[in-house]
């Protein structure tokens, strides 16, 4: 049973959405903010200022024990190993065919190992965790019910969080993180985030989850911080090449057509998937994912047509008219010989096929520590 087939659920921090006015909709078993005073609004916040987002629905899985590490290997792509204490990496499960279960970043703790699942998806990983750990001295736990998780993005983000954290940020890398506390409270402060700007996500724990959210708005108030809704999360993450799962990834996708080989460490000695990955790209792709601009006014929209003279080639998985750029961008998976950037694609769209060409993801590139 996913996620989405339980009880509506709610954050901590439901009713603040409520009082500041938020449009909140049913998303992935949860009901959630998709906007407060708009999407482009707080699109263009996020891009040259800050924005304040609730993305507690996200699970927080912890992996204690002894074998923490060589677990975690052993059901995701990327290598654990590489990490040091205090680091993160991008990383996919995948089942045996090599399809996405779910794609998550994994933080490492001196003594144990974070994971943080997408919402839909929480419950079909702790399940798929729980049966491949019979092999490993691990505890699995699932601590999404007694924590919250915010992220804070934007050029601004710093600016805003730094006074207030026991620990400077000033030095905290890209996908580096600390425990600290936010004004006397504990947390845990990444330096991640899905909107290609520079940010933070915070965890901490619920019963602070108003106190912390109030903070945070009222500290970046001078700075133009406002909160921002799902809707906005999905066009900035767009913009910046991010998948989406359920849309660009999903167990009938694989890492490599998906364009997430980057992540994927065939070479380690072994790991759920691998077999098929290794065979897959032994025997060469069949299409790619890729991204394409509009050429002319128009919203790509998920399932909308794509075309190569007048053939149907694919669908597209994501689109919008992107705020930031003026034109229209999506995703789709397209045959390989047409994956080359500058490729002359068309969208039908209402009827009408829309030029568009093949290019380059990420589509916008932010203010993103290095």
């Amino acid at each position: 049973m996913s996620d989405s087939d339980i009880t509506i659920r709610r954050t901590p921090l439901y009713n603040n959405h409520v009082v500041a006015g938020a449009r909140i909709v049913p998303f992935s078993g949860w009901d959630m903010p998709v906007q407060y005073e708009g999407i482009l609004a707080e699109h263009h916040t996020v891009r040259n200022a800050a924005g304040l987002f609730d993305v507690s629905h996200m699970g927080r899985v912890e992996i204690r024990g002894p074998d923490a590490v060589q677990f975690v290997n052993h059901i995701t792509v990327n290598d654990v190993n590489r990490l040091t204490p205090f680091k993160s990496q991008y990383t996919m499960a995948c089942y045996e065919h090599g399809g996405i279960i779910d794609d998550f970043l994994v933080y490492r703790c001196p003594d144990r190992i974070l994971i943080i699942p997408n919402a839909g998806n929480r419950s079909k990983d702790l399940a798929w965790f729980r049966q491949h750990a019979d092999d490993f001295n691990v505890e699995i736990l699932d601590l999404s019910e007694v924590s919250i998780l915010l992220a804070l993005q934007g050029p601004l983000a710093e600016a805003i969080l730094n006074p207030l954290t026991d620990a400077s940020l000033d030095e905290l890398s890209f996908q580096h993180f600390i425990e600290t506390r936010i004004n006397g409270i504990w947390a845990r402060v990444f330096r991640t985030g899905y909107t290609g700007e520079d940010g933070f996500e915070i965890w901490a724990p619920a019963e602070y989850a108003e106190e912390i959210w109030n903070l945070l708005i009222s500290a970046g108030a001078d700075h133009g911080l406002r909160p921002c809704g799902l809707g906005a999360r999905d066009t900035l993450r767009l913009e910046a090449g991010l998948a989406l799962y359920g849309h660009e990834i999903d167990e009938n996708t694989n890492p490599l057509e998906a364009g997430l080989g980057w992540v994927t460490r065939l070479k380690k000695p072994s790991f759920i998937g691998k077999e098929r990955l290794v065979q897959i790209r032994r025997n060469g792709l069949e299409r790619k994912l890729v991204g394409f601009k509009l050429l002319e006014r128009g919203i790509p929209r998920e399932g909308y047509g794509i075309y190569h003279q007048d053939e149907h080639v694919g669908a597209v998985v994501s689109g919008t008219m992107a705020p930031t750029l003026g034109y229209g961008i999506g995703t789709g998976y397209v045959p390989v010989p047409l994956s080359d950037p500058c490729t002359n694609l068309s969208i039908e769209i209402r009827g009408k096929h829309i030029p568009a060409e093949v290019v380059k993801l990420p589509f916008y590139k932010g203010s993103r520590k290095k």
